[in-house]
């Protein structure tokens, strides 16, 4: 009995200096921890908003690619005799580019046409026969069909042979060889891929805001980041009619490259829209803004707080944006200092 007392009472003493462990640690956490004072004001940089005129030239950047481009395969099975080009090499359509080996087929149709010209005598001779009633027509009927058919299955042969030549769909460049001599080509396998990069196209994306801005058929100048002095023309040939995932849409060009193709398909680019608006407009640096592509927003300082505010973006050109609604002159906008900060947060403008 006594020896279950002190069991109970050695439980209950560890029990309670485990308790009080476990407290201490607490306070010694809470201690530690960094506790934010939401009525202490946040320094932050600001600028009060005028209006503006937007004389910079608004551009769209954007990707080329290749007006063509297609990976070659084989109609038909066979052994690869030769390659006839190399990576890099320009073809025009209809130019040879891989050669298959169809000896077997040439002798398939040499046996053929000695077939035919057999047949070609047998009708020949049954007709001067029949008509003289020497013999029956069925055996006329029969050298006839066996010509005929031997006439498909020469058109057969010789197609299967022209197919064993295998050449360019459209003038272009070849930029990946697949294949060696030797190799067994088949139905479906790639051989070469061919690019047309004479024309290009051009696609850029943009906001639903400037959707407006083009128009399907018309001209706009466009150039390669590389290539800034090289100008080119290009016209628009599709305008999105469905959001993309960062809820822009897309706006394609096709493009003539220049004449010596610098600009290569994957170069980066930019379409410019001359800005011949002499309104003004608030203008505020992107950086400042904050929110969704589908919802941008500012903070606006107003009686010592920042307070969120809903904005209207109709086009963004460099490093700006342009708004169209939920700004005006003499509003003041954070543009720094947006670490901790929040719709309602007391701020201290430091700029």
């Amino acid at each position: 009995m006594k020896k279950n007392i002190i069991y109970t009472l050695v439980a209950l003493a560890l029990i309670t200096i485990v308790v009080i462990r476990l407290i201490n640690n607490k306070h010694t956490t809470q201690n530690r921890v960094y506790h934010y004072n939401k009525e202490k004001a946040i320094n932050v940089q600001a600028i009060s908003l005028t209006f503006k005129k937007v004389k910079n030239d608004i551009s769209f950047p954007g990707t080329f690619e290749p007006n063509k481009e297609t990976r070659i395969s084989s109609d038909i099975q066979g052994k690869i005799n030769s390659v006839l080009v190399d990576v890099g090499s320009i073809v025009r359509k209809g130019e040879a580019l891989i050669q298959l080996d169809n000896s077997l087929l040439k002798l398939q149709l040499q046996s053929v046409e000695i077939q035919i010209e057999g047949l070609d005598a047998d009708v020949k001779r049954y007709t001067v026969l029949a008509n003289a009633d020497a013999i029956q027509g069925v055996q006329l009927e029969k050298s006839v069909l066996g010509l005929k058919s031997a006439k498909v299955q020469r058109a057969t042969l010789m197609e299967q042979i022209n197919k064993t030549t295998i050449v360019a769909p459209f003038g272009g460049i070849v930029t990946a060889k697949l294949t060696e001599e030797g190799s067994f080509a088949a139905p479906g396998v790639p051989l070469l891929q061919i690019t047309d990069i004479s024309v290009l196209k051009f696609t850029v994306n943009v906001s639903e805001q400037e959707l407006s801005q083009f128009k399907t058929n018309q001209i706009y100048s466009l150039y390669a980041d590389v290539y800034p002095e090289a100008l080119l023309s290009g016209k628009v040939i599709m305008t999105g009619s469905k959001a993309n995932m960062g809820n822009s849409y897309p706006i394609q060009f096709s493009v003539n490259n220049t004449t010596d193709l610098k600009i290569k398909s994957g170069m980066f680019g930019q379409v410019q829209l001359k800005n011949d608006n002499n309104q003004q407009h608030i203008i505020i640096p992107a950086s400042s803004i904050v929110g969704t592509n589908i919802k941008p927003q500012v903070y606006i300082v107003k009686d010592g707080k920042a307070i969120l505010q809903n904005i209207i973006i109709l086009s963004r050109f460099q490093n700006m944006a342009l708004i169209s609604s939920g700004l005006t002159e003499g509003d003041v906008i954070i543009t720094n200092g947006f670490i901790n900060l929040y719709d309602g947060a007391n701020v201290l403008i430091s700029n």
